[in-house]
Parts: structure tokens; sequence; C-alpha cells
């Protein structure tokens, strides 16, 4: 009986590890497309910075605002 008890303990124990991998599993998949998502919306946002950047540069040099 006490083999029984044991291995009933250990499957349980076994089950709820597994469970929690599980869940530990699908939170990580859900940070990492997160981090993805952040990732290309800073490089969108990255991308806007330099154009304005550009546009600005052409604009100071049209009205000679920059020694060149």
């Amino acid at each position: 009986m006490s083999d029984k008890v044991t291995n009933e303990l250990i499957y349980e124990t076994l089950t709820r590890i597994q469970e929690t991998l599980g869940l530990h599993t699908q939170y990580h998949l859900e940070t990492t497309e997160r981090l993805g998502l952040l990732g290309q919306r800073y490089a969108s946002i990255s991308r806007r910075v330099d154009r304005i950047d550009e546009r600005l540069e052409r604009v100071e040099r049209r009205l000679d605002l920059v020694e060149t």
C-alpha cells in the first residue's frame, strides 16, 4: 500500500510540475511576442525620427542656417 501512495504522490507532483512548466512556457511565448511587437514599433519610430532629421537638415540648408 505504501508503494501505491508513493507512486500517486510522485505522479501528482510530476503532473503539477508539468502544468506549471506549461504555464511558464505560455508566458514566455507571450512575452517574446510582445517584445517583438515593441521592437517593430521602436524600429518604425526610429525610421520616422530619421526622416524628420533629414527634412530638418534640408530646411536648415535651404535657409542657410547651417554651415556646409
